[in-house]
């Protein structure tokens, strides 16, 4: 098994669905030069967790995205998650930002979905005020909201890995048992954060849910996924218009592109510049 994956699990007998998420070196390959403080790591690892999951129930080819963003020192955090699993992601912050609970960090804000499918005519989207004290808190409002049903997630994340556990009532559940969804949660509250970054997720269920009868899926690979697109950064040089081009060549000798949510920098030298604007397509600058 991969160190970065989705396991679905289903408690048969009383209509419950789940899903263990651990992120590993996709979750590390996300934060590569980034130097994010502590609290930032944990927070946008908890949200890749958490999107991670959702994305999994991608049915066709398609882009979900999640925006929370708000007026505190967390400015934002951006997650985007496709029907493969690949996964990219980044966070805008303040300077020295401390630990502090999520409504301090984040301040007044929202939290914005964006499915992209390419059937769609434009991408379909909803806004959902932050409801709650924690990450895990937001999304559970979020999925009762859009999924109608009961939803619990425990989530954990440090600089190393990125892990969650998701609960979800199903429709017949109460006729199967009653008590089945109470028992659950109950059940899930008991597991602890150095747990839930630590365990297998086959020793993990057994330990939370001792007595639950479980069938375990096939886990599915998660990647970080965010590749360099110089055919899209050129064509934003090319609608930029060359006259203004030059005139930032002038001022600063090259042209610099920051592509925040995958880190990266395109430098363009005047002579990349030309040939783009002559009809010529240069090598990726950055190979020179």
């Amino acid at each position: 098994m991969a160190d970065s994956y989705v396991l679905r699990f289903l408690f048969e007998e009383l209509d419950i669905r789940g899903a263990f998420v651990r992120l590993g070196t996709a979750w590390q390959g996300m934060q590569l030069d980034r130097a994010y403080p502590a609290p930032v790591t944990r927070l946008l690892g908890e949200m890749t967790a958490t999107a991670t999951i959702i994305g999994g129930n991608l049915k066709q080819p398609g882009k979900l995205s999640f925006q929370l963003s708000g007026h505190g020192p967390l400015k934002s955090m951006i997650l985007d998650v496709n029907q493969d699993l690949q996964i990219r992601g980044m966070a805008r912050h303040e300077p020295g930002i401390a630990d502090a609970p999520l409504c301090d960090l984040i301040g007044d804000g929202k939290l914005l979905m964006t499915l992209d499918t390419p059937l769609a005519r434009q991408p379909y989207q909803s806004y959902v005020p932050l409801q709650g004290n924690s990450i895990a808190e937001i999304f559970e409002t979020f999925l009762v909201q859009s999924e109608q049903q009961p939803a619990k997630l425990l989530l954990a994340a440090n600089a190393d890995a990125a892990c969650g556990l998701f609960l979800q009532k199903l429709p017949g559940a109460d006729e199967k048992d009653a008590d089945g969804w109470n028992r659950l949660v109950h059940l899930a509250a008991t597991l602890k954060t150095e747990e839930l970054l630590a365990l297998r997720p086959e020793a993990l269920l057994t330990r939370v849910f001792p007595e639950e009868d479980k069938r375990l899926f096939e886990p599915r690979p998660v990647v970080y996924h965010c590749p360099r697109d110089w055919d899209k950064v050129r064509g934003m040089l090319l609608q930029l218009g060359r006259a203004e081009a030059e005139a930032i060549l002038s001022e600063h000798g090259e042209i610099l592109i920051h592509d925040d949510i995958c880190n990266h920098d395109y430098r363009f030298s005047a002579a990349d510049v030309a040939a783009l604007f002559d009809g010529e397509t240069p090598p990726n600058p950055t190979l020179h």
